[in-house]
């Protein structure tokens, strides 16, 4: 579940009763594509299908492509040995028409019997789409391959890791933005902004994802910071360890925070509205959910969730950069109220909320020449918004937008 646990862009959590996109003027396989879009993503498909022109198609391809590279890194029936070479080629498969596999028992497993119409859908794309999507599933697959037998360590290799998974589809949205010229190229060229779009959303939903993971078996927090307060990661859901747990988790959600200023000043630069609404659903998804998450003892008893109420207010609002820098500031506001004085790191949590507090603030050097009113929102976003009552807890709305989630 690595790869999209965005685009799982980890998209985080919803369980979204999508508003169907025509599809008659669609070719059959085009058809077939979105079919499996909308079977396999959830919140993500409704975005997605709410963007403009011929971008629309290139990032449903992109996803489906990742899909099937995740399903492959989560299918432990596949042995190491055969499996690292499939992760390190997946991408040549592209332009393979015949390539498929069919000894998957992933329940998205159809995306890899059916590749052929996703690579034949694939080769119809531009070519400018076609290089984006084909170097990104490459290094993915690559980093994929790095992680399978190997634990998260340090801080670094946390963000290697989030990179591989998360970071890199933001990446790759992003050159797939500036291509289709509805967004400038400085849009796609800064690799650093756009994977800082990808971490936040990942970390977060690691940080949430603390017991669910716990139960299945993985370990996603970085043993460097876990390690300074309990010997072994499964020691934090233990009931007499409960004080240091929400200190380590609150280390972790400090981290994760000093991804927002990059967030901010990435959605500043965006033109095109259904890119806006796009990439700034999840974001605040993610904010309101690390404030949900910080110092709060239940992460370690069981799920915590956003309100369905308070999710689907979000996705209305954040269409534009004012809205979103005013929803950062509160959940912001929230956290620092929470802060506990003995907290091992109240300092840093102080520190950069204080750097996010200076960009959010009205007039502050964030004001950005581009102002989205809610007016514009495209019929097919008001509709996915409204239909979004059927959201599930945060955990699956942004688990789905990005492809590379949580492995």
């Amino acid at each position: 579940e690595d790869i999209y646990n965005l685009l799982r862009f980890k998209m985080g959590g919803y369980r979204a009763v999508m508003p169907r996109m025509d599809t008659n003027s669609l070719g059959c396989g085009l058809r077939t594509c979105y079919r499996y879009l909308n079977q396999t993503s959830r919140s993500f498909a409704a975005v997605i299908q709410a963007l403009d022109g011929e971008l629309r198609h290139a990032v449903c391809i992109f996803y489906l492509v990742l899909r099937a590279l995740d399903t492959v890194e989560d299918d432990m029936s596949i042995p190491l040995d055969v499996k690292v070479p499939m992760l390190h080629e997946f991408h040549s498969h592209l332009y393979q028409p015949d390539w498929k596999y069919t000894e998957s028992k992933e329940k998205d497993r159809q995306v890899l019997e059916d590749f052929p119409t996703i690579s034949m859908e694939f080769r119809n794309l531009s070519k400018v789409y076609q290089d984006v999507i084909s170097d990104i599933c490459h290094k993915m697959g690559v980093g994929m391959a790095e992680f399978l037998e190997k634990k998260v360590d340090s801080q670094r290799e946390w963000d290697k890791y989030c990179h591989y998974v998360a970071g890199l589809v933001g990446i790759g949205l992003s050159r797939l933005f500036s291509a289709s010229e509805l967004e400038d190229s400085i849009v796609g060229q800064d690799t650093e902004l756009a994977n800082s779009m990808g971490l936040f959303l990942q970390k977060t939903n690691i940080i949430r994802d603390y017991l669910e993971d716990q139960l299945e078996g993985r370990e996603f927090w970085p043993r460097e910071v876990w390690s300074r307060y309990a010997k072994k990661l499964s020691d934090l859901a233990k009931p007499e360890n409960i004080d240091v747990a929400v200190q380590c988790l609150n280390e972790l959600i400090t981290n994760a925070l000093h991804h927002v200023p990059d967030v901010l000043t990435y959605l500043s630069r965006l033109k095109n509205q259904s890119v806006f609404n796009f990439c700034a659903i999840p974001q605040v998804m993610a904010i309101a959910t690390l404030a949900a998450c910080y110092n709060n003892q239940q992460v370690f008893r069981g799920v915590v969730k956003i309100r369905k109420g308070q999710a689907v207010t979000l996705m209305m609002d954040a269409t534009n950069i004012q809205a979103v820098k005013a929803i950062m500031y509160q959940y912001v506001e929230e956290i620092y109220q929470k802060i506990p004085s003995t907290d091992p790191s109240s300092n840093k949590t102080q520190q950069v909320i204080a750097s996010i507090r200076a960009m959010s603030l009205p007039g502050g050097p964030m004001a950005s020449r581009h102002h989205y009113s809610p007016i514009y929102l495209s019929c097919a976003m008001l509709l996915a918004a409204l239909s979004w009552q059927y959201l599930s807890t945060l955990s699956k709305a942004t688990e789905e937008y990005v492809p590379a989630g949580e492995n």
